[in-house]
C-alpha cells in the first residue's frame, strides 16, 4: 500500500511566492520594452526606462530569493535557483549594456529575457 505525500502549507506558499516572483519579473521585462518605445518618442522615456531597469533588476533578485525559499522549504530540486541566478546574470549584463549604450546587443537580449521569463512562467 502506497502512502500519499501531501505538500504542507509552507511548501505551497513558497511555490506561490515563486510563481508571483516569476510573474512580476515577466511583467517588469515587458514594461521595459514599452518604456524603450517611449524612450524613442517621449521626453520622459529615458527616465521611465532607467527607473524600470532598477525595478526589473529588483524583480530578478526577488526571483532568486523566491527560488531559494521554495527549495529550502520544499526540499526539491535546486534547478529553479539556477534558472533564477541565470536571469539575474542576464539582468546584470543587460544593465551594463544599457549603460554602455550598446543597443545592438541590449535589445535582442531583452527580447530573449522576456521569452525565457514567459517560458519559466508557463512551466510553473
Amino acid at each position: 500500500m502506497a502512502t500519499e505525500v501531501r505538500p504542507t502549507a509552507n511548501v505551497r506558499r513558497s511555490s506561490s511566492f515563486l510563481q508571483i516572483a516569476i510573474a512580476l519579473q515577466t511583467l517588469t521585462i515587458f514594461l521595459q520594452a514599452v518604456s524603450a518605445g517611449l524612450l524613442l518618442t517621449a521626453s520622459y522615456g529615458e527616465t521611465l526606462h532607467s527607473v524600470g531597469a532598477r525595478v526589473m533588476y529588483g524583480a530578478s533578485m526577488l526571483y532568486v530569493l523566491a527560488a531559494v525559499l521554495a527549495w529550502k522549504r520544499g526540499g526539491g530540486s535546486p534547478r529553479p535557483i539556477w534558472h533564477a541566478s541565470g536571469f539575474l546574470a542576464l539582468a546584470s549584463v543587460q544593465v551594463v549594456l544599457g549603460i554602455a549604450h550598446v543597443p545592438s546587443v541590449h535589445l535582442p537580449l531583452g527580447v530573449l529575457m522576456f521569452g525565457l521569463s514567459v517560458l519559466a512562467l508557463a512551466r510553473r
